[in-house]
């Protein structure tokens, strides 16, 4: 429940509350939970606007919240490793985390995780081609509201989540949509179909080598699309390559960290109006950590007094 409403339950004051959920998870907060960590997935997580984030890791194989952070930079991240210690550090086999080269910088650098293999995760991957496929139909956009007349534009009006979805989730008004889209081809067309045939890459079950191979394909072929966003795009696919055909190899993906993510994200939603990161990495924690909190009557000790 929302502070508020547990500052009114027990009478106490609303900071009270915050300072109590810190006090619980430094004495509950389990100090073997950096102990036997091989998978690991890491992530940022907005706890208030205006650029307020927390660094997440993840542990993939209990899928709890093991260590958290105020910032998102590399220097965030390496205080995860500092913490670890080298003979740790030594054991994590696997790291899955975004495109973004702050974690990246820091997952590679001398001494923090010198036997991991690094995993793009697919959902931010997709994403990317899918932002690339937005802007073409933003620039579609504005051309067709500026030409004589409103008859294009009504047309092609409403079209977003057409292109943006997967064709199997389109409702019956989209798929319709779609349909008119594909008629007019153009490089609107052409845009939609190079999200799905790379969408098919990780959705397919497919080895590293034939994924490589399609991967391969699909950067040359952005390439030559003459559509900025997708040239774009396939400079970032081709630099990450390596990264994107390990998380294809081992199936490694941020998925269990998104799931945690959004429980993160619904804990902060109620406990609105952090004035600390640590009072929000406090109920982070308690909602999402390894912490076993048991109520003084479940206590052994109070099973024998009885």
């Amino acid at each position: 429940m929302d502070k508020t409403s547990v500052a009114r339950l027990c009478r106490v004051s609303w900071r009270t509350v915050g300072r109590a959920c810190e006090r619980v998870v430094a004495t509950e907060l389990d100090p073997d939970r950096l102990d036997g960590l091989f998978r690991i997935g890491v992530d940022e997580i907005s706890w208030r606007r205006h650029h307020k984030y927390l660094t997440l890791v993840v542990d993939h194989d209990r899928g709890v919240v093991v260590w958290g952070a105020q910032g998102r930079d590399s220097a965030t991240l390496d205080e995860f490793f500092d913490e670890l210690g080298p003979e740790r550090n030594q054991q994590i086999e696997a790291v899955s985390l975004d495109l973004g080269p702050a974690f990246i910088k820091s997952v590679r650098a001398e001494g923090h995780a010198p036997n991991a293999v690094i995993c793009a995760d697919p959902f931010h991957v997709v994403k990317l081609v899918g932002d690339a496929l937005d802007e073409v139909r933003r620039d579609l956009w504005n051309q067709l509201r500026k030409l004589p007349g409103d008859r294009w534009a009504k047309d092609f009006k409403g079209s977003r989540w057409a292109l943006l979805k997967n064709p199997e989730d389109l409702t019956d008004g989209q798929a319709a949509k779609l349909a008119t889209i594909k008629r007019t081809k153009g490089g609107i067309w052409r845009a939609y179909e190079m999200k799905e045939q790379f969408r098919a890459i990780f959705a397919g079950d497919l080895t590293p080598a034939q994924a490589g191979e399609l991967l391969d394909r699909w950067c040359a072929r952005a390439q030559r699309s003459r559509l900025a966003p997708f040239v774009k795009a396939a400079k970032t696919m081709r630099h990450r390559r390596d990264l994107i055909l390990n998380a294809i190899e081992h199936g490694l993906s941020n998925g269990r960290v998104e799931g945690l993510n959004t429980k993160v994200r619904l804990i902060v939603r109620r406990a609105y109006g952090f004035h600390s990161a640590d009072a929000a990495l406090a109920l982070v924690m308690l909602g999402a950590g390894p912490i076993d909190l048991k109520l003084p009557h479940e206590h052994p000790a109070a099973h024998t007094a009885a």
